[in-house]
């Protein structure tokens, strides 16, 4: 990183860590470098750092973990406003919203989709039924949210990804409410990585709207 002016140091120092996590230089789950690594990066006291770190943990974009470091939670501000309302918002509002994004990221998946995308979904649709067989709720909520981001990442759209991981966390809870009808088993996940790599995004779309009226069903 550069090395900032002395004065308004807390100000730079905002700046300057803001400027590093929107230009992608620690990514959203990455821890950033200790307090001692970025005083001595930006030319300043350990003081001023953390005071500009409390600062960017308050608007939403790191986050402290006591005893382990500071992670980076999003990348701008307006993900943090996004994930905010999300959380408030209503299981059937965030299955509308759904409606749009998972039928764009599976018709893109399918016609984008590279063969590291294609071991990325099968290893999280594995650890997905594995919970779902141990009645691991958590466990499966996780991969469940780890494979359709994946399916994202796999439409190589940077816009839609960074869309469907500000709705991680309310997709996360969405699968929780559901409780044990999240674990009944169904082949529908498996149906959408085949079509995805058959490279078929009509039957890509077909079966994501069939996994969305199914949780619509559970609501």
């Amino acid at each position: 990183m550069r090395n900032v002016a002395r004065t308004s140091l807390v100000d730079s120092a905002i700046q300057e860590l803001r400027r590093e996590i929107a230009e992608g230089a620690w990514p959203v789950g990455t821890k950033i470098p200790s307090e001692n690594q970025l005083a001595e990066s930006l030319g300043m006291s350990r003081l001023s750092v953390r005071e500009a770190v409390r600062v960017l943990a308050h608007a939403g974009l790191l986050h402290t973990r006591q005893g382990d470091g500071t992670y980076v939670t999003a990348t701008d501000e307006s993900q943090v406003a996004l994930r905010r309302r999300l959380d408030t918002a209503a299981a059937m509002d965030i299955i509308d919203v759904r409606r749009g994004l998972d039928l764009v990221a599976a018709r893109l998946a399918a016609s984008r989709r590279t063969d590291d995308d294609l071991t990325a979904l099968r290893d999280h649709l594995a650890r997905r039924d594995a919970a779902g067989r141990a009645g691991d709720l958590d466990g499966f909520a996780d991969a469940d949210v780890a494979f359709h981001l994946s399916v994202a990442s796999a439409a190589h759209n940077a816009l839609l990804g960074d869309l469907y991981r500000s709705m991680s966390d309310a997709l996360r809870d969405s699968v929780r409410d559901q409780e044990e009808a999240a674990l009944h088993p169904d082949a529908s996940h498996e149906e959408l990585l085949q079509a995805i790599e058959d490279g078929d995004p009509s039957r890509a779309v077909a079966v994501s709207i069939a996994i969305l009226d199914q949780q619509e069903r559970h609501l």
